[in-house]
């Protein structure tokens, strides 16, 4: 089953995340399908770049999104 989450990268006490469609059943730092988006919360204010209709392609296609995803895409 596919899963859209966040994966963290960046520096220690500096957090990047990238929303990328992966494997549920994989390590979330494990080879991704697509990035479809971005979010930056240590900017001011923070920063959301999502790919809606690239999202909505891969839910169509039975992608479950994780619950943070889900509420970051309902504020983008």
């Amino acid at each position: 089953m596919l899963r859209i989450r966040l994966r963290r990268m960046g520096a220690r006490h500096r957090p990047f995340y990238r929303m990328v469609v992966s494997d549920a059943n994989l390590d979330p730092r494990a080879r991704a399908v697509e990035e479809v988006g971005i979010y930056d919360p240590t900017a001011k204010p923070a920063v959301v770049r999502v790919n809606k209709e690239r999202v909505q392609h891969w839910v169509e296609r039975g992608a479950q999104m994780s619950p943070t995803v889900r509420k970051l895409v309902k504020q983008a």
